[in-house]
This record gives structure tokens, C-alpha cells and sequence, in this order.
């Protein structure tokens, strides 16, 4: 009786023990993602497949170049980024880049009242119609001329495009698969010259139109007997910036206009109800003028929009006097203004010039409630959101977004990207964090899962060309043409240390050991190597021998040796510590550009000028494989270019190599719109990723349109001085070329497509790519997985119920955390068989893993089935540990709270057996006495 007793107490005790560490230890310490040991067999036929299958995530440190924005739904903060689109969430700071591009930057955006639909026209009138919940195109069409504003009528159902001189109103395509889903409704040609901007009265019947002839249009959408033109609001001296319609708050119709124009004035209309003449409506402070003919053309008159009108059913603005009561001035000479916006619930109008003054007025009293100076450039778009708390600014010429609420004065979102190219990057060893480095002289250091950049460094004084995260996680290296090696420290956000030279340097390069005591920077004019000491910021010594520019620096994983790429042809190896110089030279036949090893150490990649990618054993100083690949990175015409793309040499070599984390594949890039990713055993190419599609830059074209040479030169490189084009990033030479004369500029600043940096994370999960367009982030990380349960299920506690009774765990648990019922999540675990713990926990979707945790946590607490939770528990981490680890900072709440209640079942469980065990010593002490 006594040994089974024992037996009992020490298995139970031993089972709850072993449980309760492995669980922990997988929760809280995560999973390795390395499956291929180095040196080892090469990757299967799977494991390829899903190295491939990166897919674009997001887009950082790309600046705002001008367009409009928009803010959908009162959170949800919409801007074009070059050609691109960018949602931010105002609320949970967070911002994603959706996955499609246009053919050109795109210029003008506009979303739908009920915040599903948004379509994107770019600089070139291409058009793109997008379901914004799901993040897709749905269609596209392009106009014949280009678009200056667009608006979606109040009701969702019309579009008003302003197309050159023409105001064109389209049906709004929906959801259905059509032939040709836009549907050209009407088409207004009274306009003497360019449409500016347009706006829907709240019945969605009438249009304002204001243009560059200095009056401002009042459009009928209705089929009216004897109408045969369009009302005109005169009186302004210069371009038609805004119109807007004002609402009576008692009668909820529209009883005045204002309209602003370029030199800063604000002229009111107000509207009488008395019925005057159809046939010459008045327009006050100006003579009357003929017009021959018809100028309304109608085409395409449908009779369903026409059956939609009721001439009886609302007030006729047409119809009445239009007066001019009021003319006021925002005293901002020489300023002029250039975005302006309304809000009919609040009547306020808020307004943005050209020396960066923003003014808050208070209508129709023009009562001043801010007038303030963000900024010295230009601001090119100004828009309030849905309830009017937030006022959103930006700023093309610094790329900068603000959104200001203006009842407290306090920034919600403060948001600027590089303004020139990004130069370089570096992943935190945890791939949570991300810093860039750029020409602007500034670093940046980015949260990966937010999008969203924390902190700013701007103490360089000249371009930051590396960087470097130290193991600790927490201190960053950068280096930088000043002459200077900084440490950063990412807790108080300050620089605690700064390593220099005797005489001035430019650092091009930068290493540290695995130990973080020693850093290492080559440089591009002494072609030397500088060696500092961590901890006392002293020169240790300089390392002196090759002939070149030293672009390629990099410790091995595995010990201390360091290896060195230079212009010279050469890698060379150094024994840093012992002091004795280089200790080996691999020569090659044309100028090394940059040089990496393998994670292992037992490989060492180098790419030249020639193309090609040469893999060398350090160990040994063989040679293992080369790589062509000038064929493969080939691609992109520059508008200069003598030659075609297939003919060209320049440019035809890899500037960036890295490995992946487990050392089977490299990934390369340099002047060309493509990166490469190979398998090095085979040396084969595996797939090649465009970094974009974006005809605003230069070599994304392959071949070049012969129509657009003229005999001065290709058409788009001439400077047309009277051009309209919104000044910008693309007006200003965003390429420092430091090749260039003086003064000259090669292709009138446009952008050329190149990659400057490539980095995988530690996790081996994601890469990121440093581009001109900004930091592009490919992941394998699915974001957005399809879910069955959002087809046409009912997602009710009863279909919960019968995904039970009908022995489908899977499903049941998956409705109940749509449902977030708390009843329900748990009835749903405890529902499951142990055996098919594994297989639900495998098809629960990431978006729901924080929920599930939470349910878990709260049944550890109160539930008495110990080892069946743990079991969940441990499946969990088993099956969903990467995720987990690189969403460790959203989930650490929850995993917290399972912290937790695994403590302190822990320490009952413990506390049980040992006082079970004295009082079964004591019992079996007393059973054995007579």
C-alpha cells in the first residue's frame, strides 16, 4: 500500500512538473526556425517553395510627394506614397502599404462615404477602382485628359472627375464582374479652362466646379426643361483653389456658397428661394455675356438616373437669387493659397499656403481660431476627417504628414520618411526593430509590425552610408561621410558614444565582433580600416593595405576574423585581435563591391564588377562556385542612355549580397529594378522580384518609345517653365550623384531605380530592400489568411452550437472567437478531444491567436482540467511559435497574464505535493508502528 501510494504521488508530481517547464520554456523562449543544419543535406524541393514565396508586406521610410488625403471612417488615414497607397490607423498606430502599384505616382485619391471603395488616379489619368476592405483592385479605366480633382457624390452612387476642362459624372461601379463597370453618365464642357475643384451638394443632384478661369460652376444633374446653362459665381482675381456648399442647420438644405481662389480670398453667396428666370440667372458684380448654343452636353442620358430625379422632391438650386453678401481676405501676401477644405457640420473652413501658415476660420462670421506656422514649404493638401476633430496636413517638399486635433492642439500622427534615398539597413537581432539610414543625414529606427518609425537621429552632418545592431538589441552603430562612428542608445533615445579619426574620414562601411567590444570602419578616401574599442572609445589601430575604397566590412559569426572587400580587386582577411594585419588575399579580376559569410562562417560571398558572385571557404582560400549574373539583374533603360537595355554594360553588376538564415540562398541586388534570389549549391536563379512598376522613375522601361524623341532630346527630359506640376520631391534632384558636375542635372531629377542595401531578418521570415523608392519589406508571414468563416455562414451561437453537436472542432472554435463570447471560446476548448488538440490548434488563423491565449490564461485560472489546458497550451506554442516571437510586443499582454496563472498553478502544485508528502510520510510512519 505504501510503495503504490508513493509511486502515485511521485508520477503525478513528476508529470505536472515536466508539463509546467516545457510549456514555459516554449512560450516564453520561442522555436528555432532553422530546419537546415549548415553543412548539411540540400533544401528540399518544399523548403524552396517556401523560400520563394515571399510576398510584399509594407513600405517604410518613403516620403509623402503630394496628392490629397483622405481620412476614411474617422481613423483611417489614406495617402498616396509615390505609387502606392498608404493606410494608417490613427488609433492603433499603425500603418500598411497596400499590395498593388499604379503605372505612375499617384496624384489624386477619393474614397467612397461609407469608406469601402477608393479610387487612385495617377499622374499618367490611369485610374484605379479599389475594394479597400479587402485591400484589392476591382477595376480600372483611363481618362483622355488629366485629372485635377475627384469626389464621390454624397450617396456613394456617382463620381465626379474633373478631366482637363470637362466635368464628367460616372456611375460607380460595385462589387458585380462587368464588361465595363464604368458607366458615363453625364459630361458638363462649359468650362473655358481647367477644372480645379469640385463638390457634391448633400442631395447628390448638384456639382460646384471651379476652375482656372476664375469662376466657379453650378452644375444640375436633373433634366430641366429651358436649363440650358450652368449658374456662374464671379468675382475673383485669380485660379479657383475650393468651393463648397454650405448647409442651413435648421432646414438641412443648402442655402450658401463659398468659394476660395489662389491670391487668399473667401467670397459667400447666400441663396433666397424667390423663383427668378430660368433662361439668364443672374450673376452679381459682372455684365452679362452671350453664350451660343448648347454647352451642356449630355452624353450617354440614361433613363434610370433620369427616373431617379424628382424636380418636386428638393429645393431647386437653380432656381432663386444667388447673392454676394461678403468678400474677406486671409492678409497672407505674398503667400499664396494652396489647399483648402470645409466641414458642414462644424462650418469650418481650414486653409494651407505656400510659406506653410495653416488658418482655422469659423464661418460664415470669419472668425480667426488658429492661424500657426507649420513648417516654411508649401502645404499641398489639408483635409478634416468625418467629425472634424482632426485636421490632416502635408507637406510634398519636406514629405511629411501631420494630423493635428486643433480643440486640444496636439499632434495624434507626426510622420516624415527619408527625403532622400535610403543608403542602408539593419535588423534588430530580434526582427522587431528596423533602422534606415539615408542622404538626408538622418536614422530612423522603425517598429516592423506597425510600420511606424519611434525615434529619429539627426546628429550626422553628412550622409549615413551604415549601420549596424549590436547583439544587446539596444544600441545601435552608424556610420557616416562626416567622418564620424556613433552609438546610439534605443532606451534614453541619445548618442553615449562617438568614435573618430585623427584626420577626417568618410566611412563607407562598418563591422563589430559578436562580442561588441571592437568596431570596425572602412573608408572611401584613405582606404584604411579604423579599429575603436567599445567600451573606451579609443583608436585601438588602423589597418592598412588596400588600394581601393573599402565598401565591404563584416566580422565572421564564428570567430574573430575579419573580412574586407575593396575597389582594389581584393578580399582580405584580418586577424584583428592578434594585431597582425591581413592574414589572407583573395584576388579577383575586376573591382569587389561588397562581401558577406555565410550565418555559419564556413563561406564567404563576394560580388565584382563583372556581374558575377564568387563563393570562397575562408578556411581553406578555395574557391566553391561563381554565379553569372549580368544577365539576371539586366533590365531598365535610362532616359540618357545611348544604348538599349540589352546592349548596355553600366550598371550590370550586384551592389548588396545577403544570405539567408539558414545560409542556402543569397539574395542580390544593385542598379537595376530587379533583386535576385539564387540557391547557392546549384547556382541557380530561384526568382527575381521588381521592385517596382512606377514609370515616374527612370529604368523601369525597357525599351523606350521612339515618339517621344524629339531633336532636342527625349520629350520627358524637357524643362517646360510654365508646367503646373505640384512642386515636390519630384521637382528636386532626389539622386545625389557625387559623379556629377556641378549644377547638372542628367535626367532633370528623376528618380533612377536602384537597390542600395539588402538585409534578412535574423528571424529568416522577412528581407528588407532598400530601393528608391523607400524600404521595401517582403515577408513570408501571411497577414491576410483567408478565413472560410467569413463566406455566407451565420456566425450565431447556434451555428456554434451545431458545429459542435456535428463534431467539427475546428469550425466551432473559429465561430466562437468571431463570436468573442467568452461562454462560447471556452465551451469550445474544453469541447475538443485530446487528440485533435493539435490539428485545431494548427487551423486557428493568427488575427485570433491573442483571444485564444486570453481564454486559455482564464481557464488555467478556474478550470480543474490542469494537464488537458497545458496541453493546449503547449500545441499552441508548438504550432504557432514564429508568430508568437516576432509578434511578441502586441501579444506580451496576454502571454503576460498566462505567465501568470502557469506560475502560480506552479507554485499550488508545488506546495500540494510537499505537504502530501509529509502527511503520507506521516501516515506511513503511524501504518508501521504495531
Amino acid at each position: 500500500m505504501n510503495i503504490e501510494l508513493w509511486g502515485f504521488i511521485d508520477v503525478l508530481e513528476s508529470r505536472a512538473r515536466v508539463q509546467l517547464i516545457f510549456t514555459s520554456r516554449h512560450l516564453f523562449k520561442g522555436l528555432r526556425a532553422n530546419h537546415h543544419y549548415f553543412g548539411g543535406s540540400p533544401p528540399s524541393s518544399t523548403s524552396r517553395r517556401l523560400t520563394m514565396n515571399y510576398r510584399f508586406q509594407n513600405l517604410l521610410g518613403a516620403p509623402y510627394r503630394g496628392g490629397i488625403a483622405v481620412v476614411v471612417n474617422n481613423t483611417l488615414l489614406i495617402s498616396p506614397v509615390g505609387n502606392r497607397i498608404s493606410v494608417t490607423d490613427l488609433v492603433k498606430s499603425e500603418t500598411i502599404t497596400l499590395p498593388f502599384q499604379s503605372s505612375s505616382n499617384i496624384s489624386r485619391i477619393a474614397a467612397s462615404p461609407d469608406g469601402v471603395f477608393l479610387i487612385a488616379i495617377d499622374d499618367n489619368s490611369r485610374c484605379l477602382f479599389v475594394n479597400l476592405r479587402r485591400r484589392a483592385v476591382l477595376h480600372r479605366i483611363t481618362f483622355k485628359k488629366p485629372v485635377a480633382s475627384a469626389k464621390f457624390s454624397p450617396d456613394g452612387s456617382l463620381i465626379a472627375v474633373a478631366a482637363g476642362k470637362l466635368v464628367q459624372i460616372w456611375r460607380s461601379p460595385g462589387f458585380k464582374k462587368e464588361f465595363f463597370p464604368f458607366e458615363l453618365v453625364k459630361t458638363f464642357a462649359n468650362c473655358n479652362d481647367k477644372v480645379t475643384s469640385l463638390d457634391w451638394s448633400p442631395d447628390s443632384d448638384y456639382v460646384l466646379a471651379g476652375s482656372k478661369d476664375l469662376t466657379v460652376r453650378l452644375f444640375c444633374l436633373k433634366k430641366l426643361s429651358g436649363l440650358n446653362k450652368p449658374f456662374m459665381f464671379l468675382g475673383h482675381r485669380d485660379v479657383i483653389v475650393g468651393a463648397f456648399f454650405g448647409v442651413d442647420k435648421k432646414t438641412n438644405q443648402v442655402s450658401r456658397v463659398y468659394t476660395l481662389s489662389c491670391d487668399g480670398a473667401i467670397f459667400s453667396f447666400n441663396h433666397s428661394g424667390k423663383d427668378e428666370e430660368l433662361d439668364e440667372p443672374p450673376s452679381p458684380g459682372t455684365p452679362e455675356q452671350s453664350m451660343e448654343g448648347d454647352e451642356i452636353s449630355n452624353v450617354k442620358k440614361r433613363k434610370s438616373l433620369e427616373a431617379d430625379f424628382d424636380e418636386e422632391s428638393s429645393s431647386l438650386l437653380h432656381k432663386g437669387k444667388w447673392e454676394l453678401v461678403k468678400k474677406d481676405f486671409f492678409m497672407q501676401t505674398p503667400a499664396k493659397l494652396t489647399a483648402c477644405d470645409y466641414h458642414r457640420g462644424l462650418e469650418i473652413v481650414v486653409v494651407g499656403f505656400s510659406n506653410g501658415v495653416f488658418g482655422l476660420y469659423q464661418m460664415p462670421d470669419f472668425v480667426c481660431i488658429h492661424l500657426l506656422s507649420i513648417s516654411r514649404e508649401k502645404i499641398t493638401t489639408a483635409t478634416f476627417n468625418e467629425l472634424g476633430n482632426w485636421l490632416t496636413f502635408g507637406c510634398a517638399r519636406l514629405g511629411q504628414l501631420l494630423v493635428w486635433e486643433w480643440k486640444s492642439e496636439s499632434y495624434i500622427l507626426k510622420q516624415q520618411g527619408h527625403y532622400f534615398d535610403v543608403n542602408t539597413v539593419a535588423y534588430s537581432p530580434d526582427s522587431q526593430l528596423l533602422a534606415t539610414g539615408a542622404d538626408d543625414n538622418k536614422i530612423k529606427v522603425w517598429t516592423v509590425s506597425s510600420g511606424f518609425c519611434f525615434v529619429t537621429f539627426s546628429e550626422h552632418t553628412n550622409a549615413v552610408t551604415a549601420l549596424h545592431f549590436m547583439a544587446s538589441n539596444h544600441c545601435l552603430l552608424s556610420a557616416s561621410l562626416d567622418g564620424t562612428v556613433r552609438a546610439w542608445d534605443l532606451f534614453r533615445y541619445r548618442n553615449f558614444r562617438t568614435f573618430t579619426t585623427p584626420s577626417s574620414r568618410q566611412f563607407v562601411s562598418l563591422a563589430s565582433d559578436q562580442s561588441g567590444e571592437v568596431i570596425c570602419a572602412g573608408t572611401l578616401d584613405s582606404f584604411e580600416i579604423f579599429v575603436w574599442s567599445m567600451k573606451t572609445g579609443r583608436l585601438l589601430d588602423v589597418l592598412s593595405g588596400h588600394e581601393g575604397p573599402v565598401h565591404g566590412l563584416m566580422f565572421s559569426p564564428t570567430g574573430a576574423v575579419l573580412a574586407s572587400s575593396s575597389w582594389d580587386r581584393s578580399v582580405r582577411l584580418w586577424d584583428v585581435f592578434d594585431g597582425k594585419g591581413s592574414v589572407e588575399t583573395f584576388p579577383h579580376t575586376h573591382d569587389v563591391l561588397t562581401v558577406v559569410y555565410r550565418p555559419d562562417g564556413k563561406q564567404l560571398a563576394c560580388s565584382t564588377l563583372d556581374g558575377q558572385i564568387h563563393f570562397w571557404d575562408p578556411i581553406d582560400g578555395l574557391l566553391m562556385y561563381t554565379i553569372e549574373g549580368r544577365r539576371d539583374i539586366a533590365g531598365g533603360r535610362l532616359m540618357t542612355d545611348r544604348r538599349s537595355a540589352a546592349n548596355s554594360t553600366s550598371g550590370k553588376c550586384f551592389t548588396t549580397l545577403c544570405y539567408s538564415a539558414d545560409g542556402n540562398y543569397i539574395l542580390a541586388g544593385g542598379s537595376s529594378k530587379f533583386i535576385c534570389l539564387y540557391d547557392v549549391a546549384d547556382q541557380v536563379l530561384l526568382r527575381r522580384f521588381q521592385i517596382t512598376l512606377n514609370l515616374s522613375m527612370d529604368g523601369v522601361l525597357d525599351v523606350l518609345n521612339s515618339k517621344n524623341m524629339t531633336d532636342a532630346g527625349p520629350l520627358n527630359l524637357i524643362d517646360d517653365d510654365n508646367s503646373d506640376v505640384e512642386d515636390g520631391v519630384d521637382k528636386q534632384t532626389r539622386v545625389k550623384s557625387s559623379y556629377d558636375l556641378p549644377g547638372s542635372m542628367p535626367n532633370r531629377g528623376r528618380p533612377i531605380v536602384r537597390t542600395k542595401c539588402l538585409r534578412i531578418a535574423p528571424t529568416g521570415r522577412s528581407w528588407a530592400a532598400a530601393t528608391t523608392e523607400g524600404v521595401l519589406i517582403y515577408s513570408m508571414d501571411d497577414n491576410f489568411i483567408f478565413d472560410p468563416t467569413d463566406l455566407d455562414i451565420d456566425v450565431t451561437p447556434e451555428a456554434v452550437e451545431a458545429a459542435i453537436g456535428e463534431d467539427q472542432p475546428s469550425r466551432a472554435l473559429i465561430l466562437s472567437l468571431r463570436l468573442n463570447e467568452d461562454a462560447l471560446i471556452k465551451r469550445c476548448i474544453i469541447s475538443v478531444a485530446p487528440t485533435d488538440i493539435k490539428a485545431v490548434v494548427a487551423s486557428v488563423p493568427f488575427k485570433y491567436l491573442n483571444r485564444l491565449i486570453q481564454a486559455l490564461a482564464e481557464l488555467l485560472e478556474n478550470c480543474p482540467h490542469l494537464e488537458f489546458v497545458l496541453r493546449w497550451c503547449q500545441e499552441l506554442s508548438k504550432c504557432h511559435g514564429h508568430s508568437i516571437q516576432q509578434n511578441s510586443r502586441n501579444l506580451l499582454p496576454s502571454l503576460k497574464s498566462l505567465q501568470k496563472a502557469i506560475t502560480r498553478l506552479h507554485q499550488d502544485l508545488g506546495d500540494t505535493c510537499a505537504s502530501n508528502e509529509y502527511l503520507l510520510r506521516y501516515l506511513c510512519s503511524t501504518s508501521s508502528k504495531p
